[in-house]
Order: C-alpha cells, then structure tokens, then sequence
C-alpha cells in the first residue's frame, strides 16, 4: 500500500503569486522525490500536478496549505487523477 502512486492536479489561491510559491514548491517536490510541474495562472492562482507515491502527494498538498513565508493561501483544491508517468523531472512552467 505504501507503494501506490497518485497524481493530484492543485490549484492554490490566495496572495500565491510574487512571494518565490513556485520555486519554493519546485524544490519541495524534488525534495520528496515527485514529479510534476507548477505555473502561475492568469487569475493570480498557482496550479501544479505532482505525481508519485501517495503519502508524497499527500504530503505535498499539505505543504501548499501553507506555502512559503510570505504566502498567504486562501483555499487549496486537488483533483486526483490516474498517475500516468508521463512525467519526468519537476518543472516550473
């Protein structure tokens, strides 16, 4: 069970754009070994999908509740998916 994958689309709103949310996020994800990507949305939200073990997940969309020090998150939504390892690597986008 420990091993079961998942992929979960993100999507963060709240004061996440201009405070390093990204970045931040990209070397967390690399951090707990996951693959995916983040992008600053047009309408002032960060998006992201992360995708590998599901306690990493997990783990990772707890850490966007909070996001980094000058983030201030209003709501976090994730979507889980089917992982579909077409994913290399973490990227900012």
């Amino acid at each position: 069970m420990q091993d079961e994958r998942e992929r979960a689309h993100v999507r963060v709103t709240g004061r996440v754009q201009g405070v390093f949310f990204r970045d931040t996020a990209r070397r967390q994800a690399e951090r707990l070994g996951l693959s995916g990507w983040v992008s600053n949305s047009p309408d002032g939200a960060v998006e992201a999908v992360f995708e590998g073990p599901s306690e990493r997940v997990r783990e990772m969309i707890r850490w966007c509740e909070q996001g980094p020090p000058d983030a201030a998150v209003e709501n976090v939504e994730a979507d889980f998916e089917t992982p579909r390892d077409d994913l290399t690597g973490f990227e900012v986008r």
